[in-house]
């Protein structure tokens, strides 16, 4: 009878190779869950706190200098801006170590469908 094309060969193996991808992707995720609410919501308040403690702190600080040593200058607002700037570098180092955190995951799971293709073979 008739015999499948080259080209209908290749294009159902593609077909194959990309439910295969996609399986593949699906099992990870099941095996791994889905990221819970809660873990977005703590991370939101870990940055939050992250950028108001220091700040609050700054701000108590210079209250207490300019009582104890008053000036010309405002303790409170240097210290308050200090406070902030730090804070701001402590909420911007947390989300880069997440996100590298994500990045190195996202660069991981190829190498684990790859070593799961081996594996079938």
């Amino acid at each position: 009878m008739n015999k499948p094309s080259a080209a209908h060969k290749k294009t159902a193996g593609d077909i194959s190779e990309q439910i295969s991808a996609k399986a593949q992707r699906k099992l990870h995720a099941r095996r791994k869950g889905q990221p819970a609410v809660w873990l977005g919501l703590g991370m939101m308040g870990l940055i939050g706190w992250s950028v108001v403690i220091p700040t609050l702190l700054g701000a108590l600080l210079g209250v207490w200098l300019d009582t104890q040593h008053p000036g010309q200058h405002s303790w409170t607002l240097a210290l308050l801006m200090a406070g902030l700037t730090l804070g701001c570098f402590n909420a911007w180092h947390w989300v880069d170590k997440e996100d590298r955190a994500i990045a190195a995951e996202q660069a991981r799971q190829p190498e684990d469908n790859e070593q799961n293709d081996d594996t079938k073979h």
